[in-house]
């Protein structure tokens, strides 16, 4: 097979994942280009509260890997937060522990720490952690990826023998239970609540004693509300039913967000899988096709490491 350099790398899917491991072989002197069935805007990345931390996502340890290498890029576009959508805030993660789960973080994560009874009531940590505007970050990775030669193009995928280029990328997430087919992706429904920023500049994350999560993030000009874990739940509809449930449960956390106006609803399906499947294979006529999919609801969060990873795998020796 000649050089991937003398010919066109096609990835597949323009979410995250798609756009970061399209970015790496681009700015590898990689001819790139990517199919997307969505506009890069309509993805399942689009709807992602983006918080940096490994959230249904396996194995640990390489996703701790993986999310290590991508905190890295993230504390360096958080110097340019208005271009690339990333800011570094502060906030808990409650139901956390730094001398057992999370001991991982402790010496990557400055000032991580036990949160006080002030900051949260049950157990948590409290960190300052990246935290991704992805209205502005997905684009911000199209118009890089541009720049570096990359081309984005509207085109559905129905077969990878359909794909007429030396090497394919298959980050089609949720996609990838039809398109691979691979029957172990499922999704786990998650269901957004965006309201007006009643003043709160931390984020949480939560878990309460019944099991129930809660979480808000403040993102520019508004704050999300979530959240739910539906597993093998396929509907895009928002309920008004849960969407009451999130508000109620951040409410109880902050009172001020039960009087804050609703602006939006946001459904996404986490293509989750016992593992992550990040890996190359030979097809039968000799082409390269490597997987990158998975991620569960971690997306974002090691999207930098497995881009990388990824990247060495389609094209060995850029």
């Amino acid at each position: 097979m000649e050089s991937a350099r003398n010919n066109d790398v096609i990835v597949v899917g323009a979410g995250v994942l798609g756009l970061t491991t399209a970015l790496v072989l681009a700015e590898r002197g990689i001819r790139v280009r990517v199919w997307t069935r969505d506009p890069v805007e309509a993805t399942t990345s689009a709807v992602a509260g983006a918080l940096w931390w490994p959230y249904r996502i396996e194995p640990v340890a390489r996703a701790r890997a993986w999310a290590l290498q991508s905190l890295d890029v993230y504390e360096e576009l958080a110097a340019r937060p208005e271009s690339t959508g990333v800011r570094m805030v502060e906030g808990v993660l409650g139901e956390a522990d730094l001398d057992r789960a999370e001991a991982w973080a402790a010496a990557r994560v400055p000032g991580l720490r036990a949160s006080t009874t002030e900051e949260y009531a049950g157990r948590g940590l409290w960190a300052r952690l990246p935290l991704i505007d992805m209205s502005t970050h997905l684009p911000w990775l199209r118009e890089r990826l541009v720049k570096a030669g990359g081309v984005v193009e509207e085109r559905t995928v129905a077969d990878f023998a359909d794909v007429d280029a030396p090497v394919v990328v298959n980050c089609t997430g949720l996609g990838a239970r039809s398109l691979v087919p691979d029957a172990s992706v499922r999704p786990v429904r998650g269901q957004l609540v965006v309201v007006e920023n009643p003043g709160i500049r931390t984020w949480l994350t939560s878990t309460g004693v019944d099991g129930e999560m809660a979480c808000f993030f403040p993102q520019p000009g508004r704050l999300l509300l979530g959240g739910t874990a539906e597993e093998d739940a396929w509907s895009l509809e928002p309920d008004p039913a849960v969407a009451s449930a999130i508000v109620r449960r951040c409410a109880a956390l902050r009172p001020e967000i039960a009087g804050a106006r609703v602006l939006e609803h946001r459904v996404g399906l986490r293509p989750t899988r016992d593992a992550v499947r990040l890996e190359g294979e030979v097809l039968p006529d000799g082409r390269v096709l490597v997987h990158n999919y998975g991620h569960g609801g971690a997306g974002v969060t090691v999207a930098w490491g497995c881009a990388g990873e990824a990247a060495g795998l389609a094209c060995p020796a850029a």
